[in-house]
């Protein structure tokens, strides 16, 4: 939801007039399908069908690039509005409504980047769910 607000904040003002926003637009609108086709992958489990993927890699990799990519996003954006609209007019508002937005999405691709490296690591895992059930079957 929030990648959808930072690209839809972006697209209703004139961006196509500055490059930087063209790359905020391409980062906010890619990862955000490549975001709803891993959740439809997962809603409907499709990943157990595709066993020879190893998912939690998968997964960590592309939170790490998405966190890297949303890194630039937000600098880009963030370090545009004072230079491309006057402070208090609607695009200045919408502008920085996104920079915020984007930080938001960046920290919320950094955590899932940790939990998914902890996944594939196998950390998290407690003396319940590690033990064998041993001779208790």
């Amino acid at each position: 939801v929030l990648g959808l607000l930072v690209w839809a904040l972006i697209a209703d003002t004139p961006y196509h007039l500055y490059p930087a926003y063209g790359w905020v637009m391409f980062v906010s609108v890619f990862l955000w399908l490549v975001t709803i086709v891993f959740f439809i992958l997962y809603l409907f489990q499709l990943h157990m069908k595709l066993h020879m993927v190893p998912w939690p890699l998968v997964l960590m990799i592309f939170n790490v690039g998405a966190t890297v990519l949303y890194i630039t996003a937000f600098i880009t954006c963030s370090a545009a509005v004072e230079l491309t609209s006057l402070k208090g007019t609607r695009p200045y508002n919408q502008r920085a409504a996104a920079s915020f937005f984007a930080c938001l999405v960046m920290i919320a691709y950094g955590v899932s980047a940790f939990f998914s490296f902890q996944a594939w690591r196998g950390v998290g895992s407690n003396a319940a769910t590690s033990q064998m059930a041993g001779g208790y079957a």
